[in-house]
């Protein structure tokens, strides 16, 4: 088993990638809605992407998702889901798959459209980078709130770096829950869980979806955050608990403790 040892919960980032981002300014293009775009979005989102994701995911992780049907009481409305940041690749995929048919858009960090060629077609897969300029910030709201409007799926990661199969859930601001709020819109989480297969050294993927969790219109916009932040979190902690294996052991190191 592998031993990570960590400071911080909140900053510490262990994907490992070391992608040089590029930055994000007023001049990238969120909405890729012309005939182009809705043609490479078809192609590499339903024809290439969900196909290899179900593949990928059933034969590899034996993925299986518990509670799916929650996602009915949404309506024909757009909403917002969140997830715990376990996994490069399958946090990439199980989004898509837990939310088949309707579209998912991915708030992202840029790493994920700096890639010499992934990153050219990562947008078209629904990827929202983070803006790094007040006007790149301007196109990213417009963006994400014409992906509600037209009743699509808008997932964020709010434990924003990867830890590697971790099996808790790590403590995570309530600033991107301003968005459901300012929406009006359902929040569902998704909690992925790894699970002893046998006797095989690869565990089962096991997603649970939970949800919907509304705003209440009584309370201030910040007492709304913090209470839709508090049952995600809640619930996913809960959730957590049905891991069964643990290939990486994240310890905290104390200050002045070698490593």
């Amino acid at each position: 088993m592998q031993t990570i040892y960590y400071q911080d919960e909140l900053n510490d980032e262990f994907a490992g990638d070391h992608i040089q981002a590029k930055t994000i300014d007023g001049s990238y293009r969120y909405i890729r809605d012309g005939v182009f775009g809705k043609i490479a979005h078809v192609f590499w989102y339903r024809i290439i992407a969900i196909p290899l994701a179900k593949c990928y995911m059933k034969l590899h992780f034996h993925h299986r998702i518990e509670g799916r049907e929650a996602l009915k009481k949404a309506g024909k409305s757009g909403y917002y889901m969140y997830g715990n940041h376990t996994h490069p690749l399958c946090d990439a995929l199980i989004p898509t798959m837990v939310n088949m048919p309707v579209d998912v858009s991915v708030i992202v960090h840029p790493n994920n459209v700096s890639m010499p060629v992934l990153g050219r077609i990562t947008p078209y897969l629904g990827a929202l980078p983070l803006p790094d300029d007040m006007d790149a910030t301007k196109n990213f709201v417009r963006a994400v709130e014409q992906r509600i409007k037209e009743n699509k799926c808008v997932m964020i990661y709010p434990e924003a770096h990867i830890w590697p199969y971790y099996t808790d859930i790590r403590p995570f601001k309530d600033t991107s829950f301003r968005y459901p709020v300012q929406a009006k819109v359902p929040v569902f989480c998704l909690t992925n869980t790894y699970q002893r297969r046998g006797k095989s050294k690869t565990p089962q993927i096991v997603t649970y979806i939970d949800g919907p969790f509304y705003p209440d219109e009584t309370l201030s916009a910040k007492a709304q955050k913090e209470m839709l932040r508090n049952a995600v979190y809640e619930t996913m902690k809960a959730r957590a608990k049905n891991n069964t294996m643990e290939l990486v052991h994240y310890v905290r190191k104390q200050d002045n403790e070698p490593v």
